[in-house]
């Protein structure tokens, strides 16, 4: 894996841990803001004087009244009454929680519609708030059942030794449920309920069923209760797990890598170690299959070659002269000119590299190199003639960097050549020995100093 893939794949990996870390965020702030909401439900009629909950609301509240069993005369006027002219009514106020959520706090609020007396109330606290010559009062009563009247200053009645509440038409009460260890009216879990109770005292003949409820609550979602809590649960599973996968793909690819590198070691020591026979075999041509190689591969960069195709460049351009294993010493090493004979022994080195490496089947083309690397784009060269495209591409590189690094060598024959002279001698032979895409190239190379000659 290169370094640009690494960093490629680190912003990805990044950027989805951000996106997963943001979406965990926001679950939490959605669910702590849904807890913090205030829910509010009105009911009244049909929809709180009922035997059946509603289970279309989250949380729903029905009251139901038990049979009356006894009844009171409430004189406040003093008007002498005898008759009873109030009933007494037991209200079991069914509070239902209809979601998967837990109600944390909740509490109602009765708007009386007639005239009643409060008797009893049982688990929970009552804020009572009665309005009388134009001013409220209030007065938070925690357990009903156990009431002094004296302790408190809203309007209230005795009969027969009972104290009562006193609420008119328009007057409220606030229930406010208890968390008691006892009790236990909140919180409410899951589908399930509470039932706070009331003894009310109703005129005789008169009802409650126009009186209005309105009922506020709280929730305490889990955050697992949250889809978006899940999803970046799940969206840190699949990164975590991609993570894994990417660090064993990584280290099987740097092993991989390691044992590449280390194959290729033995691969390019060995094709060195047997170039270096053929070039030791005349002293002024020693080392230049290497420099040949080296050349090779700085064009073949240039011309957009990269990783495992440049290292075959590298070692088909290497293995270019493997040929001249079979050329006499003598003739290799002659000074002066060479005869026809000669020369045709000099130029069958092509042929016999081609044979040579014909077998060599792990390096694909390997043969190429040696084979045409003396073709001329014009079609002059040998051993085919062959011009121009018809010629393999990686011979026509490996051509002007054998040329240049002859001109750029001493032989036995002459000295090196000046740089202004190779210059020259690669420019006036563009299309003619040279494919002029590659001479240009090799020209860029040596202008730009990424191949420097030496001396003048």
């Amino acid at each position: 894996m290169n370094n640009q893939r690494k960093e490629k794949m680190a912003i990805i990996y990044t950027i989805s841990l951000v996106v997963v870390i943001a979406i965990l965020v926001i679950s939490i702030i959605k669910t702590n803001s849904y807890n913090a909401t205030v829910h509010q439900s009105t009911f009244t009629k049909s929809s709180l004087f009922t035997t059946e909950a509603s289970e279309s609301e989250d949380v729903a509240i029905n009251a139901v009244p038990r049979d009356t069993t006894w009844s009171k005369t409430f004189d406040l006027n003093n008007e002498g009454l005898t008759e009873h002219n109030f009933e007494a009514f037991t209200y079991d106020f069914s509070i239902n929680n209809n979601t998967n959520d837990q109600v944390d706090s909740l509490s109602f609020k009765m708007t009386l519609s007639t005239d009643v007396f409060l008797a009893q109330a049982w688990n929970g606290a009552l804020e009572i708030h009665q309005f009388r010559d134009g001013e409220e009062i209030t007065d938070t009563i925690p357990d009903l059942r156990e009431y002094n009247p004296d302790d408190y200053k809203i309007e209230t009645v005795t009969v027969d030794d009972e104290s009562f509440v006193i609420m008119k038409a328009g007057d409220y009460f606030r229930y406010i449920p208890s968390s008691s260890a006892n009790a236990m009216e909140v919180p409410i879990e899951p589908y399930e309920g509470t039932t706070p109770g009331f003894i009310i005292y109703v005129g005789i003949d008169k009802t409650m069923e126009e009186s209005t409820l309105e009922l506020e609550y709280t929730f305490n979602r889990l955050y697992t209760s949250e889809p978006l809590y899940w999803i970046s649960i799940i969206g840190a599973a699949v990164w975590f797990i991609a993570l894994i996968i990417a660090a064993i793909t990584s280290a099987q690819i740097k092993k991989y890598q390691v044992r590449h590198e280390r194959d290729n070691k033995i691969i390019s020591e060995s094709i060195e170690t047997f170039t270096g026979f053929i070039d030791a075999k005349d002293e002024y041509t020693n080392g230049h299959s290497k420099r040949v190689a080296q050349y090779t591969k700085l064009i073949a960069k240039e011309m957009g070659y990269e990783g495992e195709e440049l290292d075959r460049v590298y070692y088909i351009a290497l293995l270019h002269d493997c040929g001249k294993i079979g050329v006499p010493d003598n003739i290799l090493g002659k000074p002066g000119k060479l005869t026809d004979e000669e020369f045709q022994v000099i130029k069958s080195h092509t042929i016999r590299g081609g044979e040579i490496l014909s077998s060599f089947k792990s390096l694909e083309n390997a043969g190429e190199g040696a084979l045409y690397h003396h073709e001329r784009y014009d079609g002059k060269g040998y051993p085919e003639g062959r011009a121009g495209e018809d010629i393999p591409f990686i011979a026509r590189m490996i051509c002007v960097a054998d040329s240049f690094d002859a001109m750029n060598s001493n032989r036995v024959y002459r000295n090196k050549l000046a740089k202004d002279h190779i210059i020259n001698e690669i420019e006036s032979n563009k299309g003619r020995q040279f494919d002029p895409k590659v001479a240009d190239v090799m020209l860029r190379l040596i202008r730009n100093n990424k191949i420097v000659i030496k001396g003048k």
